[in-house]
């Protein structure tokens, strides 16, 4: 029916936002649309000269970090639990939060304590981005990051648990149930990337994606040019979010990281939702999708067309926020969720 609504055994070591018509809406219009493409399927994409004890001394959230080697990856995690004074009144969920392209734990600080006070939430950087390194280009192609994913998932034992997942975050998650079912409660589609761009957008920008993946440098300019231009602050400025500066310095601090911008090109270059959009009618689980009202980036109404192919999906309109809305208004955002929980 639908809705329009106004135990651990891995080895642990303690220790997409986008602008509008103009570079940065090209930037998600190809990470809208593209098909794989074949070619540097074993590269390593170049670890970050970042050191945890430098970049990431006033990471938000740092003390709930941790990091864990697993295959060629190590990743970043942060857990929260709720504290026993809260003493929630039902048993406490597992809740994944999920970050989209560009993004990384960083974007649900504010977010991930509220829903910490009763639940156990667990966040994960996505592979070649913010602090999980040893991603190759292969990775970053959905089913790939999905099944490395699930992987981790399964090792800390962090299951069932409800998704949440961001923009592409979103469809990551649904990808992850449609092959790891057992891992997967539910899913909670924050203004979810989960269709192409349709018409000419799609067929110019999916090319553009994948020539631009094979600019030698172009990475290492792109950083460059984060530290001596305000194009980030631009970018984020047509998500339809009403930022503050600490929330669009975080994104300017990624940004400036070559790494980390190459292996959003590598996403970019690899995020086939062409085909994914094909699997959504197989997708069983419950799935609730929360649409921004402003969001400039995913339009809600692309939210409502992806829920055409969702039987099951209930669908929220948030209004007044844009794409970035766990930042600008974590209250409220919470609060939807939480009731999607108590649903579910």
């Amino acid at each position: 029916m639908k809705a329009c609504l106004g135990g651990y055994g891995a080895k642990a070591v303690k220790r997409g936002p986008i602008d509008g018509p103009g570079d940065a809406g090209k930037l998600y219009a190809a990470t809208l649309c593209k098909r794989p493409r074949p070619g540097r399927a074993g590269e390593l994409i170049v670890r970050s000269g970042w050191h945890w004890e430098r970049e990431g001394a006033d990471w938000p959230l740092r003390s709930t970090s941790s990091f864990v080697a697993l295959g060629h990856l190590r990743w970043h995690i942060q857990r929260l639990m709720p504290s026993e004074a809260e003493s929630p009144s039902k048993p406490p969920r597992r809740i994944v939060l999920l970050h989209g392209t560009f993004s990384s734990t960083h974007s649900f600080r504010k977010l991930g304590p509220l829903l910490a006070q009763g639940h156990e939430v667990l966040m994960p950087d996505l592979p070649g981005h913010g602090w999980t390194q040893g991603a190759r280009a292969s990775d970053m192609a959905m089913p790939n990051m999905a099944r490395l994913l699930a992987a981790l998932i399964e090792s800390l034992g962090f299951y069932p648990a409800v998704f949440v997942g961001h923009s592409a975050g979103a469809a990551l998650a649904m990808r992850l149930g449609l092959t790891s079912g057992k891992l997967l409660e539910s899913v909670i589609s924050l203004n979810g990337a989960l269709l192409p761009l349709p018409g000419l957008l799609g067929h110019v920008f999916a090319p553009a994606a994948q020539v631009l993946d094979f600019v030698p440098g172009l990475a290492q300019f792109t950083a460059w040019r984060s530290r001596h231009s305000d194009w980030v602050d631009r970018l984020l400025a047509g998500t339809g979010s009403v930022l503050s500066p600490d929330d669009v310095s975080w994104y300017r601090r990624l940004a400036s990281d070559a790494p980390h911008v190459q292996a959003v090109m590598d996403m970019m270059a690899r995020w086939d939702l062409a085909g994914f959009a094909q699997l959504l009618p197989t997708f069983r689980a419950p799935i609730d999708l929360l649409a921004a009202s402003r969001d400039a980036t995913v339009p809600a109404s692309e939210i409502k067309r992806a829920a055409l192919l969702l039987p099951q999906a209930r669908c929220q309109v948030l209004r007044d926020l844009g794409h970035l809305a766990h930042e600008e208004a974590p209250q409220t955002v919470a609060a939807s969720i939480l009731e999607s929980l108590n649903r579910h």
